[in-house]
This record gives C-alpha cells, sequence and structure tokens, in this order.
C-alpha cells in the first residue's frame, strides 16, 4: 500500500521559494552595471545631476551606473521605459519636477505616475528667482504686488512653453499675490530674459545660474528666490515666502524612482547611497553652483512628497485655465 505524506499546499510553497529567490536577489545586488534613464537630453541641468550622482553611485557600489538620457514628451519617454521595466533595480529613473506636472497637463499617461515606480529618494531642489526690468520701480516683492495690483491686465510675465516651470511658478506667484498678470511664452530661457532686458515683459522667473550675470551686472533686480530657504548664491535676497507669500514655494526638484515592486532591500540600499552622496563636500559644491541643495530622505518621505506635488500643480492648472491635451 502507498505509503501516505501530509499535505503541504502548493501555494504556500511557491510563495516561500519566490520570496527565498527575491530576497537572495536582493543581497546579490548589484552583481551588474545599472542603468539610470534621465528625463532630459544631454548638458541640461537634470543631466548633469543625474552625471553626478551616477558616478558617485559607481563609487560606493563597485559597478557601473550608466547614463540613459530619454528627453522627450517632457518626461514621459523616459518614465514610461522605466515603468515597463524590470523591477530588478538594475533600471532607475533620474526625474524631475515634470512627473507631478503631467498628470495635470495631459487626460492620459501611457503609465500610472504614482502606482508604476517605487519612490527611492528626493535628492535635489533648485532654487528659482524672480527678476524684474530695471524699467520696474518695485524694489520689493511687495512692492510689484501692489504695482501690479494697481494695473491689472497690464503687466506681462514671461516664460517658455506652456505647462513649464517658470510659466507654472508666474501662474502660483498670479493666484497666492491675488494679482493679474499676462503670461507671454518664448521659447526657452534666453528669449525670455532677453525679453526682459528689453522691457517686451516686466518680469520673469528664472533659474539662478541663469539670471546671476545679469544680476550682477545690474541689469536685471532680483526680488526674491522661489524656495523656501535662501540661494547660497544670492544670499541677500529673501525669499518670496518671508518676503510676501508665506508658503510660496516653486523649488524645481530631481528624485531617483525604479519600477514598481523592486524588492525592498534595494530600494533601502539605493537609498542609502543617496544619502551619502548628498553628505560628499564636492558633490554639493558642484550643485551649489548650479543654484541646486542635495537633500535626502525617506522612499515614504519621497512618496508623500510626489502625492503633495501632483495635488498642488493640479489646482494651479486648474485655476489658471491652462487646457491639458
Amino acid at each position: 500500500m502507498p505509503r501516505s505524506f501530509p499535505a503541504f499546499p502548493v501555494a504556500r510553497l511557491l510563495a516561500g521559494i519566490t520570496i527565498a529567490c527575491g530576497a537572495s536577489a536582493a543581497l546579490a545586488w548589484p552583481d551588474k552595471p545599472i542603468r539610470m534613464v534621465a528625463v532630459s537630453a544631454p548638458g541640461g541641468s537634470t543631466d548633469l545631476l543625474a552625471r553626478m550622482y551616477a558616478a558617485r553611485l559607481a563609487t560606493q557600489l563597485g559597478q557601473q551606473v550608466l547614463i540613459d538620457n530619454r528627453a522627450g514628451g517632457g518626461g514621459m519617454i523616459a518614465s514610461e521605459l522605466v515603468a515597463r521595466a524590470p523591477a530588478d533595480g538594475y533600471t532607475l529613473l533620474f526625474t524631475h519636477t515634470s512627473h507631478s506636472v503631467l498628470p495635470s497637463m495631459h487626460s492620459r499617461l501611457p503609465y500610472d505616475p504614482f502606482n508604476d515606480f517605487a519612490p527611492i529618494g528626493l535628492v535635489a531642489l533648485t532654487h528659482s528667482v524672480l527678476l524684474v526690468s530695471p524699467q520696474v520701480q518695485a524694489k520689493s516683492v511687495k512692492e510689484l504686488i501692489e504695482q501690479a495690483r494697481a494695473r491689472p491686465g497690464q503687466m506681462n510675465y514671461g516664460a517658455g512653453s506652456t505647462g513649464a516651470s517658470a510659466h507654472l511658478a508666474g501662474e502660483l506667484f498670479k493666484l497666492m499675490a491675488k494679482v493679474n498678470i499676462v503670461h507671454v511664452p518664448y521659447k526657452g530661457t534666453g528669449a525670455q530674459l532677453t525679453a526682459l532686458l528689453g522691457n517686451e515683459i516686466q518680469m520673469s522667473f528664472s533659474t539662478v545660474p541663469a539670471a546671476i550675470p545679469h544680476i550682477q551686472a545690474g541689469r536685471l533686480r532680483a526680488l526674491g528666490v522661489g524656495s523656501l530657504s535662501r540661494a547660497s548664491a544670492l544670499p541677500d535676497v529673501p525669499t518670496i515666502s518671508e518676503a510676501a507669500l508665506p508658503g510660496f514655494d516653486v523649488s524645481a526638484w530631481n528624485g531617483v524612482l525604479g519600477p514598481a515592486r523592486m524588492p525592498q532591500a534595494v530600494i533601502t540600499r539605493v537609498n542609502r547611497e543617496l544619502a551619502e552622496i548628498a553628505k560628499h563636500p564636492e558633490t554639493r559644491e558642484k550643485a551649489a553652483a548650479q543654484g541646486t541643495d542635495l537633500v535626502s530622505g525617506t522612499p515614504q518621505e519621497f512618496a508623500a512628497y510626489i502625492k503633495s506635488q501632483i495635488a498642488k500643480w493640479s489646482k494651479v492648472v486648474k485655476a489658471a485655465g491652462i487646457q491639458p491635451d
């Protein structure tokens, strides 16, 4: 008579094997090069920052970290690629503010901006600065608001294409200051600064590095920094938040995401390495020269930050009447 054996659920056995294999893979990570997909083209500020992080990560992990630039669609191309990649920790996304703006600007995205990704860490916040033409009499943010309120619809602000960071910064300023200022679009930062220098527009938000030469030469006047903290490159310029509009913050952010369902051990490891990079003096110095502060935090904090940013820009897009596609 055949000997009987106690029943053992097959599903439980397979689950145990899967967990064991996943844990083993996570412990071995990384044992081959890592691809870091950047949402911008080579040479841009996000690309430069991604390359700084990739170089430090390679040193700390003992494996190559290769940058794969996939510009296009405001970050959609790179994001979709990573969302569909194997969740093994060997494909990471180096993204920026557009990740939290695109959901408001597009009725459909080829991925879920939250559920298709594993937040790993916020790594950088970049300062912007509110500039005015020398012909504008205002010497402070409060004075600018007063002048704009006295001249509804007569003051223009320049920005890049619809939905660009400078455009959204201008619309948030308009909303919080309760002023009627008109958006004039330009093709890029250089064009909008040229227009500001020529007094075609009266005000504009710009990245700190692009603005500094004009500020130092006295060609443009800096009234306020668009972050919650002052920019080290412009220590005497107050934040807009402290000067007139408490809570005003249009910091551009960069962070690292992975595909959803990445092993938790790998997420924890990458997050720890990113935090070490944020402390590295040489890397911090290089970032500061670009008007960027390196930051760190937990994956949970980054997840909450992304949610808050999506909600924030959704309200601004709706209030401004910006038409999604």
